[in-house]
């Protein structure tokens, strides 16, 4: 007997979609950044030591974490593409989200067992953890279509992000609860470790368990997928060609493709801030006790989480009174300024300050930089494959941004170097928009 779905449009399924972010935002918050950064530096510490022999080459912990965060959105640019094509073909894209929401799940997990003396199986369960987290979340974006019809799309969207960060926030309360009073939790410490980095390793299986269990509920109601109709060829590579075409279609739209030059380069800074900021946290300020370390970098966390719903308010405000462009040149300003302030950062409150300003920023950039594009698209072509462009252009510049992150900071020593060096990303960028409403030439 043939299971039949939810229909498009109903409450049933538009819940069950965006139950989705309820389910993976934990991976965000709770590992990439807060619980997972603590853990990582408090495993150099507990062994005294600043390098690590990997690979046949002995590397610090921060560019080792960031090449590593390279080599997985490398991986994820590369990959995506192929699981578009090959969905569209077989029509069967809820087998593919469910294999990386169980990868990421799994590797989550996995992480419980992440030491220096494993270092390699523990790189590779942070490695899997990203592409999980990362792929079943495109896919699902995906479905949108699928799902709601375009008046229920917006509304349905923001219902996910606030279920998500719900979500997330709950499970790292429970976290930091269990980090902060292991005792409570019957968490004790053992010959080698404490158990307040025991607290953490078992965090990291929670986050495996909630994102797999809370997964169901959608599974269940979504559709398995859509299968265009019609002779298919070259199957695999059909994402790649989509690409392709969106790129030599940049061509006829100047001014598009000025905006994406431009949101290349800035959001290569974005996104590498967003992913090494607890890191830098971590191992930058001075913090006077590892229990003063542990919740400051929570509670650093956790304000920029709230502060960018503000940030992104009056960001929204700012586009409709300025225009986005002028919006946009403004944010990337105040970034490269928060960028030489992070090479002055010591004390906690100096740390406390800067969260607070990139709070106000990171949200209102990534809200309107997806807004902006939405903008500048042809009406008449196929928005699908030039979002999936948007998607990759996005994750090639993670992994530019990350790499070279990692490897000024290999090489002079400091993250603190490596902040300025983002800092002229954003100049760049900043630059570039001023070019985007010019005139093209004849």
């Amino acid at each position: 007997m043939t299971r039949s779905y939810a229909i498009k449009g109903s409450k049933k399924l538009l819940n069950a979609w965006a139950f989705y972010d309820w389910a993976n935002s934990v991976y965000s918050l709770v590992i990439a950044s807060t619980i997972f950064p603590l853990f990582y530096g408090s495993m150099f510490r507990a062994a005294g030591i600043e390098k690590v022999m990997v690979f046949g080459g002995e590397i610090a912990r921060a560019p080792l974490i960031s090449y590593t965060t390279s080599l997985a959105f490398f991986f994820i640019a590369i990959i995506t593409p192929f699981i578009s094509g090959i969905s569209d073909y077989l029509g069967n894209k809820k087998s593919f989200m469910k294999f990386f929401c169980y990868l990421g799940g799994v590797s989550c997990i996995g992480l419980y067992w992440f030491s220096l003396e494993n270092i390699y199986l523990g790189l590779i369960c942070y490695f899997f953890g990203l592409v999980g987290f990362w792929v079943s979340f495109a896919i699902n974006n995906s479905y949108l279509p699928d799902i709601a019809f375009p008046e229920q799309q917006d509304g349905i969207s923001a219902k996910g992000y606030s279920m998500g960060y719900v979500g997330s926030v709950l499970l790292l309360l429970l976290n930091l609860a269990m980090v902060m009073n292991p005792d409570t939790f019957g968490i004790s410490a053992t010959e080698t470790e404490g158990a307040e980095v025991r607290a953490m390793r078992i965090s990291f299986a929670t986050v495996g368990v909630w994102w797999i269990l809370f997964s169901q509920y959608t599974f269940f109601h979504l559709p398995k997928g859509n299968k265009r109709k019609g002779k298919r060829t070259n199957v695999i590579l059909n994402g790649f060609k989509e690409l392709r075409g969106v790129w030599n279609q940049l061509n006829d739209n100047t001014r598009l493709k000025r905006y994406l030059g431009a949101f290349f380069v800035y959001s290569m800074a974005v996104q590498t801030v967003m992913l090494i900021a607890a890191y830098f946290g971590e191992e930058q300020i001075g913090w006077e006790s590892d229990s003063q370390r542990t919740t400051g970098l929570i509670v650093s966390i956790l304000l920029i989480q709230l502060v960018a719903i503000l940030g992104a308010t009056l960001t929204a405000w700012a586009s409709r009174a300025f225009g986005n462009i002028p919006t946009l040149i403004v944010v990337n300003l105040s970034w490269i300024f928060i960028c030489i302030y992070a090479y002055f950062l010591i004390t906690p409150m100096d740390f406390y300050i800067a969260a607070g300003c990139v709070g106000m920023v990171m949200g209102g950039i990534q809200a309107l930089s997806r807004s902006t594009y939405s903008k500048f698209l042809p009406k008449t072509l196929d928005t699908a494959s030039f979002f999936s462009f948007y998607d990759v252009s996005e994750k090639i510049g993670i992994v530019i941004g990350t790499f070279l992150y990692g490897v000024v900071a290999q090489f002079t020593g400091s993250m603190r170097n490596a902040t300025i060096f983002l800092g002229l990303f954003f100049l760049i960028g900043m630059l570039l928009l001023t070019r985007v409403n010019k005139k093209a030439p004849e």
